[in-house]
C-alpha cells in the first residue's frame, strides 16, 4: 500500500514538472509571438511605448499561475491513471460525433463557470483578494493574458479537474478546448481593437468575445465578464449598452 502511494506520489510530480515546461514554454511561446506580431510588426505605428515594468509583473504572475496550472493538470493526469476519472481514449466508445458535441458543451460549460466566477471575483470584498493581479497592469497585454492571483488560479482550474468526473470526453476536444482557451485568452488581451467597426454588425461580432468586448471589461471593471460568448453578458445585464458602435481609443497609461 505505502509502495503504491510512492509510486503515485513519484508520478505526479515528475507528470507536474512536465506539464510545468509544457505551460510555460506554451505561455512565452504564444504572448511572446502575438506581442511580437501586433505590437512591432503590424500595428507598431499605432501603439503606445509598452511598460515593461509591468509586463514583467505580468510574466512573474504567470509564472506562479503555471506551476498551479500544472499541478491540476497533473491531478487530471493521476485521476485518469487511476480510472477515477471519465477521460476515454477509444474514439468508438460514443462515436465520432461525439467528439464534436463534447468539445462545444465543454466551451459552453466553461464560458458559464468563467462568467459567474469572474463576476464574484469583482465583488468589493474579493477583487483584491482574488482578481487584483489581472488588473494591476491597467491597459492588457498579451502577457496579462494568464496573469491571476495564485487562488484564482486555482479555481479556473478546479472547472478541468470537476468536468473530467462529470462529462464524458475524449483527450483530443480536452486538448483542443485548452488550446482554443489559452489562444482566446492572449488574443483578448492585445490591449486594442482588432476587428474594424463592421465586424460587430454580423453575428460573429454579436455572440462572440473579442479584444474590444474585453478591453472595455479592463477599463470600465463592471461589465463584460464572458470568456468565449456574449450570451450571459446579455442576459444578466453587464453588456455595455453602446457595445456595437464604441470606438477603442488609447488612453494615457501610468507608470
Amino acid at each position: 500500500m505505502q509502495q503504491n502511494l510512492f509510486l503515485i506520489l513519484h508520478k505526479l510530480i515528475l507528470d507536474w514538472l512536465a506539464l510545468f515546461g509544457i505551460i510555460i514554454s506554451r505561455y512565452f511561446l504564444i504572448c511572446g509571438g502575438t506581442h511580437l506580431l501586433f505590437y512591432f510588426i503590424l500595428f507598431k505605428p499605432r501603439r503606445q511605448p509598452l511598460i515593461w515594468k509591468k509586463i514583467k509583473k505580468d510574466m512573474e504572475l504567470s509564472l506562479l499561475c503555471a506551476i498551479i496550472f500544472a499541478f491540476c493538470a497533473a491531478l487530471v493526469v493521476t485521476g485518469y491513471d487511476l480510472g477515477f476519472t471519465r477521460l476515454y481514449t477509444s474514439i468508438d466508445k460514443y462515436g465520432l460525433w461525439y467528439l464534436g458535441v463534447s468539445f462545444i458543451a465543454l466551451l459552453i460549460f466553461q464560458d458559464a463557470y468563467f462568467y459567474f466566477m469572474h463576476r464574484l471575483f469583482h465583488h468589493p470584498l474579493l477583487f483584491k483578494k482574488l482578481h487584483y493581479g489581472h488588473h494591476r497592469s491597467g491597459e492588457p497585454t498579451p502577457w496579462t493574458s494568464f496573469a491571476f492571483d495564485p487562488l484564482e488560479a486555482f479555481i479556473q482550474a478546479f472547472f478541468f479537474i470537476c468536468i473530467i468526473f462529470i462529462l464524458p470526453i475524449h483527450y483530443i476536444p480536452l486538448l483542443t478546448a485548452l488550446i482554443v482557451m489559452t489562444v482566446w485568452a492572449v488574443f483578448n488581451h492585445l490591449g486594442f481593437d482588432l476587428f474594424p467597426q463592421s465586424f460587430y454588425s454580423n453575428w460573429l461580432g454579436k455572440c462572440f468575445i473579442g479584444s474590444k468586448h474585453h478591453l472595455i471589461h479592463h477599463r470600465k471593471y463592471t461589465l463584460h465578464y464572458g470568456l468565449y460568448f456574449t450570451f450571459w453578458d446579455k442576459l444578466l445585464g453587464t453588456q455595455d449598452l453602446n457595445y456595437d458602435n464604441e470606438r477603442l481609443v488609447p488612453i494615457k497609461k501610468q507608470v
